[in-house]
């Protein structure tokens, strides 16, 4: 291991944060050789807040791939002064915080400067995969993202030094930003408040910012008729003019009341007039790919261009999926089966914020399920097949290799339990693997159980019977999914026997064409083997195995 600490006038300060005890040197001074890129900043005795940023010193060493980087090395990346204050919410109570820096001259003003590899900017994103146990969650899901054609921030794993303190791995990350390398959409200026000009662009979002204009439906599920805030991303809340905040409202109450009108489906003057509804497919399949907890109701992105081609608003790009791909165990967050969408009816009492009415109408639209099937068959062949996400994470797996056993020697997070309930953290390798056959799992479930609609709706072509069952997950706990795709409607007995011929339970149901759920309550069954046996009432039996752990 290529890390020394020298320790200066020993004085220890004790943390208790969310139950994990940390102990922080006060002083420290640090000489560090890897193999991954090396950031190192110091704020000279200044304090990093959450606004406003502070200046500070940020030195980025990096050699080329296969070469080492020491702190010791003249910074060739960037060498500067940087704005810099805390970013996130609920992550600020983290022992490992996350960062936004702004890249700066002499003078304060804002330095565009390409970062490793990366096209230039000045406003980046230092974030602390503290939650994430395989520190490549984000990784994954932003890379997915761009090979699915959208955009979504580039990502480079680095070491951090902060006051000469080693802070662990960290990823460098493009923040979302109006830019032509970023998020492609027209600059809007304070004087653009009339005619096409005024027209875009803009990006907004869906978070716990106060800062913008409440919706003007309902959100579903929640108590007391509340409604969705929406926030300003850009232009900046301090930027935006009283004729710029009037119009993003209007356009998003005019997708709105459209969406919930009896004929949102119109080709011609329904939803598709206001929304790019093949970039919702999209973010419709990440977040349902990740099951991400915060998936539709925070950190939630959308963007609209000037009304000069194309000024529908789009949604994306996608951001923060450290809580998805199973590391969420709240609100089934952790659950193979089941809708990411379907949250408000799962935690109805949420008080981060629910899922605005959107996604339950879609899903009505019977162009937009023909599209999201035909949409997820393809990218399960190439960008989503099991193979090439695997190829990602190995790829991941990689890129840390040496840096993780610093990273884990500074926050040993082994048997810990952390924050809303997550189960105790396990080793990296059984967190990587775990997630890994979750993924397939989920993979496998959203291809049973997308509606079998439409111009890719089809039966397998190597069946030749009436009725395919699979279950999820299998092997499974208390809960289980028996999900029974029909090729018509019909009435079934579903039966279920323990290995030792015991029926465990005994229902009668009248299934549909297509993807039909049975939800099996198997709270207080011993482990072991049982068979489903399903009898249609025509005579017809189909069975199939689960595993109880």
């Amino acid at each position: 291991m290529h890390l020394n600490i020298h320790m200066k006038k020993p004085f220890s300060l004790l943390l208790v944060i969310c139950g994990l005890t940390v102990v922080l040197n006060a002083q420290t001074s640090t000489t560090l050789d890897t193999d991954l890129p090396l950031v190192m900043i110091n704020t000279r005795g200044g304090v990093i807040v959450n606004d406003p940023k502070i200046t500070a010193d940020l030195s980025i060493v990096y050699n080329g791939l296969g070469k080492r980087n020491k702190s010791t090395d003249v910074a060739n990346e960037f060498n500067g002064k940087v704005g810099i204050e805390l970013r996130g919410q609920s992550s600020q109570g983290q022992p490992l915080r996350s960062y936004d820096i702004e890249l700066r001259n002499a003078a304060g003003l804002e330095v565009p400067t390409p970062l490793l590899g990366m096209p230039p900017e000045s406003d980046w994103v230092l974030y602390a995969p503290y939650m994430d146990k395989t520190m490549m969650r984000n990784y994954l899901a932003y890379t997915l993202t761009r090979e699915m054609g959208r955009w979504a921030s580039r990502v480079r794993y680095v070491e951090l030094i902060l006051n000469n303190e080693y802070q662990g791995i960290y990823l460098l990350a493009e923040k979302i930003k109006r830019d032509s390398s970023r998020v492609n959409i027209s600059k809007l200026l304070p004087t653009d408040n009339t005619g096409i000009e005024l027209t875009g662009g803009y990006i907004f979002s869906l978070d716990k910012e106060p800062n913008g204009w409440l919706s003007s439906y309902p959100t579903p599920g929640a108590t007391n008729q509340a409604r969705r805030q929406f926030s300003y991303v850009y232009p900046k809340v301090l930027d935006i003019t009283t004729q710029q905040k009037n119009f993003i409202k209007q356009t998003v109450d005019d997708f709105e009341s459209t969406l919930a009108g009896p004929n949102f489906q119109d080709p011609s003057f329904g939803v598709r007039k206001h929304a790019d509804l093949n970039s919702f497919i999209d973010f419709l399949i990440m977040n349902e790919l990740s099951r991400n907890i915060d998936g539709y109701r925070l950190s939630s992105y959308f963007h609209k261009n000037k009304n000069v081609g194309d000024g529908r608003i789009k949604a994306g790009p996608a951001w923060d999926f450290d809580l998805a791909f199973k590391n969420a165990d709240y609100c089934e967050g952790s659950l193979i089966s089941g809708w990411a969408y379907k949250f408000n009816s799962v935690c109805p009492g949420d008080g981060a914020g629910l899922i605005p009415f959107w996604w339950d109408r879609l899903m009505l639209d019977t162009s937009f399920v023909s599209s999201l099937r035909c949409r997820w068959l393809d990218l399960r062949k190439t960008t989503l097949s099991d193979q090439r996400i695997n190829k990602l994470i190995d790829s991941a797996d990689v890129l840390t290799t040496e840096a993780r056993t610093r990273h884990f020697a500074k926050w040993n997070l082994n048997g810990n339990t952390w924050w809303r309930g997550i189960n105790p953290i396990r080793s990296y390798e059984e967190e990587k693997n775990t997630m890994k056959l979750w993924i397939k799992q989920r993979a496998e479930w959203i291809d049973f159980n997308l509606q079998n609609k439409g111009a890719c709706g089809d039966w397998p072509s190597d069946n030749n019977e009436n009725i395919i069952i699979k279950a999820f997950p299998n092997p499974f706990r208390n809960s289980g999914n028996i999900s029974i795709r029909s090729k018509e409607t019909q009435g079934i007995r579903l039966t279920v026997i323990a290995i030792n011929g015991k029926t465990m339970t005994q229902t009668f149901k009248n299934i549909f064409r297509g993807n039909n759920n049975i939800s099996l309550d198997a709270n207080g069954w011993p482990a072991g083997v049982y068979q489903v046996i399903l009898t249609t009432i025509t005579g017809e039996v189909y069975k199939y195995r689960m595993v109880k752990q």
